[in-house]
């Protein structure tokens, strides 16, 4: 492929790269940029060469899910030196606590976050490479890294954990998050 093709490729892609990038960072979007923007100078660097083994959204995202877990872990060590040097364990309780909402969301939408957020981080992967990124279950466990029996499965427990799950706030907050028949209905 060309560069400038390649790149056009890339520039249509962004949207979705930085969605996915959101995704592993837990919707830290300064983080995301930070990801993102490595994971642009990995490529034209050549340190991550495209082979033509999978489509182009399909590697770029095990790019970014790669460059997302390695920066993850190099934040997690600098916490742990510095609340080491400075005896604040209390500090790394949640690093990712600090995220700040750019708009307001609706209740709704608030409690299928918070559900989604309990998901196991495999499980969450999976439903937002598929649902949110339009892949398929092939493509999202080449980005996973994982076999696709193992992509389906993660898959159908998430869906089926972040049901109950919003099941379980249905009862606590009232919202109506099953599927109900009209008896009126004909």
């Amino acid at each position: 492929m060309e560069i400038a093709d390649f790149r056009t490729e890339l520039e249509r892609l962004h949207g979705a790269s930085f969605g996915w990038a959101l995704s592993c960072c837990r919707r830290d979007a300064t983080e995301a940029e930070e990801v993102l923007q490595t994971v642009y100078l990995k490529i034209f660097e050549g340190k991550a060469r495209y082979r033509g083994e999978s489509s182009l959204k399909t590697w770029l995202f095990a790019v970014i899910r790669k460059t997302a877990a390695t920066e993850y872990r190099r934040r997690l060590l600098r916490s742990l030196r510095l609340a080491a040097d400075t005896s604040e364990a209390n500090d790394l309780a949640a690093p990712f606590e600090n995220q700040t909402a750019s708009f307001e969301r609706s209740e709704a939408q608030t409690h299928f976050q918070i559900a989604l957020k309990t998901l196991p981080r495999r499980q969450r992967e999976a439903l937002h490479l598929v649902f949110y990124e339009d892949l398929s279950l092939r493509e999202a466990a080449d980005v996973m890294g994982v076999s696709i029996g193992s992509a389906r499965q993660h898959y159908e427990r998430g869906k089926k954990k972040l049901r109950e799950s919003l099941t379980r706030m249905e009862m606590g907050y009232g919202n109506n998050w099953g599927r109900q028949e009209n008896p009126g209905a004909v």
